[in-house]
């Protein structure tokens, strides 16, 4: 199996575990691990390394679960997934398992990069322009960028919807290079 369908198939399987309305915080919880393993090269490479055996991980893992108050079944999965040999896709599990929850909820979210702080009239209206535009519910994150110059840069699921001054700029060029 490619590793992306695998972490699809881990990811569905991860939140029919959890149950939807635990889903933010269980994944929250993977995030943490996954943030140990970014941080932490050594407890990446011995989770990832053959040469321990699954009690040793086992073992670690639930002393580190201990300690950051891990959910039983959050430990259970991590275990799981090590016992498979694929912990290394935690990354993309988590991702798909975010998209996979969004879309439960009737969700989405988005990201809007922006050069300066967005007000919270501002930010109702986009919010509600976006609820509009997708026709669900929607998360934002906002992301500072300075290069933009100014206007903003949406980003929902693989859809981009850019009314930055940067991007406008881009598209003049473009009509001009054309003649």
């Amino acid at each position: 199996m490619k590793p992306v369908k695998e972490a699809k198939k881990y990811a569905k399987t991860f939140i029919n575990i959890v149950g939807i309305e635990d889903a933010p915080k269980a994944l929250a919880e993977l995030a943490l691990i996954e943030n140990l393993m970014l941080k932490s090269r050594g407890f990446k490479s011995f989770l990832l390394n053959p040469g321990f055996s699954q009690a040793e991980k086992g073992n670690a893992l639930k002393q580190v679960a201990a300690k950051a108050m891990l959910s039983e079944k959050v430990v259970k999965f991590i275990i799981h997934l090590t016992e498979l040999r694929v912990i290394g896709a935690l990354s993309e599990i988590i991702k798909i398992a975010t998209a996979i929850y969004l879309e439960k909820k009737k969700r989405a979210k988005a990201v809007v990069m922006t050069p300066v702080e967005i007000s919270g009239d501002y930010g109702e209206r986009l919010r509600a322009s976006l609820k509009k535009l997708i026709e669900k519910d929607i998360d934002i994150e906002y992301v500072l960028e300075p290069s933009l110059l100014g206007g903003v840069l949406v980003k929902v699921g693989s859809t981009m919807y850019d009314s930055s001054i940067k991007g406008q700029l881009r598209l003049l060029k473009d009509e001009l290079i054309k003649g």
